[in-house]
């Protein structure tokens, strides 16, 4: 098959989705398959990642940098940008995919595309952004409790300011309906996004399939230089933004009640949400390359994903368990799909310091659980890798495909020429 797909970022740019997606290319490309990657342009771009083929576009929205906090994340609007769906035409027509799949809002300026050429298209949920305009389906630092759009209104203004709010809003709401006709298959990284986002467990439109990690993760390159930042003997591990939907905030609260504790290690971006000032012992590494993470996970007594917000599926709880070490997690989100309570690590009520700060004492003092459960973990992560989960991903390809009555263009050049008479 030609596989198209579509993500607001990158690599180099970090993160989950950025990481899954990559993956996934590099997965499929593996598998035999023509893999494109359409993605929003950055400065000094590379045109390949290896034989992963990149194709920069760029949007009305991407100019105006006024509009995002992070000028190195300009993310795609709630609603079709013509420049960038204009943009996303032409790779479309000098690409000549057989499927499109989609990760997040960059989806909305695709609508139009698929529209015009009947492109069968799939659409990855990572998040709760089909239903939330701040996909983190956070209201007041509190899990939300189910969409409305009036107070969906009121919340995204809080966030944003009024107009972009309104606008983000009303984009959410009404490309939630387009998305419902347009798109081909749906799929959600976990049950939970699944749900939040407005899709019944029985709903042959929506198929739950979670994020992955490569299989070889585990291996270290040899070559690669051990960051001097880390603590040269045990410590306690996180990686993931420095916000308080990530639970930081609440991370580092239990952790200054602990007495004697290894250090605290967080490896992630800081933001105006980061905790100051911070507990004794604590160690900030704001850019780590993913090489120097996995040493990091591979010298860690144990990880924590203290995550307020429904954390759909973090990738992050999977690379500790592929390094056989034990977590502790919150007990929201997709993270119990991932975190198996008294077998793979623990899981605490999002938000409760003492329980963490509990949990956290618990681990630190009993090795022999703390192998236990590593152990545990790297048996079942092995279900989440992409030698397991690639090949679903590849059956919604081929259903959406032959829903469409197309032939893969790989399909058709195997196929005997007519011959003139």
């Amino acid at each position: 098959m030609r596989i198209l797909l579509l993500s607001q970022f990158y690599p180099p740019i970090i993160g989950g989705e950025e990481r899954h997606v990559r993956s996934l290319a590099h997965g499929l490309v593996a598998r035999g398959h023509d893999v494109c990657v359409a993605t929003l342009w950055r400065p000094d771009a590379p045109e390949c990642d290896g034989a992963v083929r990149l194709r920069y576009v760029k949007g009305v929205a991407q100019r105006l940098s006024g509009l995002f906090t992070d000028p190195q994340r300009r993310h795609a609007p709630p609603f079709p940008d013509p420049e960038l769906s204009l943009a996303l035409k032409r790779v479309v027509d000098e690409e000549q995919p057989d499927v499109a799949h989609a990760h997040n809002w960059i989806v909305h300026s695709f609508l139009p595309v698929k529209l015009l050429t009947g492109l069968p298209l799939v659409l990855t949920m990572h998040d709760c952004g089909y239903a939330c305009p701040k996909k983190n389906a956070m209201r007041n630092d509190l899990s939300c409790d189910g969409p409305r759009l009036a107070t969906c209104v009121g919340c995204a203004a809080d966030h944003y300011g009024y107009p972009k709010g309104l606008a983000v809003t009303l984009g959410v709401y009404a490309g939630a309906r387009l998305q419902r006709r347009a798109v081909d298959a749906f799929i959600a990284v976990s049950a939970a996004v699944r749900n939040f986002n407005g899709f019944s467990e029985s709903d042959p439109a929506c198929v739950v399939i979670p994020n992955f990690i490569p299989d070889d993760l585990e291996r270290i390159d040899p070559c690669a230089t051990p960051s001097d930042l880390l603590p040269k003997g045990d410590y306690i591990l996180f990686v993931g933004d420095l916000n308080r939907q990530k639970g930081v905030h609440v991370l580092v609260d239990a952790y200054s009640w602990l007495e004697d504790a290894p250090p605290l290690v967080l490896v992630g971006r800081r933001c105006a949400e980061t905790p100051k000032p911070l507990p004794r012992n604590t160690i900030v590494i704001e850019s780590l390359p993913h090489e120097q993470v996995k040493q990091a996970w591979s010298r860690c007594l144990f990880g924590v994903v203290p995550s307020t917000c429904r954390d759909a599926c973090p990738t992050v709880a999977m690379e500790a368990m592929a390094f056989g070490k034990a977590l502790i997690g919150s007990d929201i989100g997709g993270i119990p799909s991932i975190i198996a309570h008294g077998d793979t690590g623990l899981l605490v009520p999002p938000g409760h310091r003492e329980e963490l700060a509990s949990a956290m004492s618990m681990l630190i003092e009993n090795s022999a659980l703390r192998r236990r459960m590593g152990a545990a973990g790297v048996d079942a992560v092995r279900g989440l890798k992409t030698s397991a989960v690639i090949e679903r991903i590849e059956g919604v390809y081929r259903h959406v495909i032959a829903k469409a009555g197309a032939v893969p263009a790989m399909a058709r050049a195997t196929l005997p020429q007519e011959r003139g008479r």
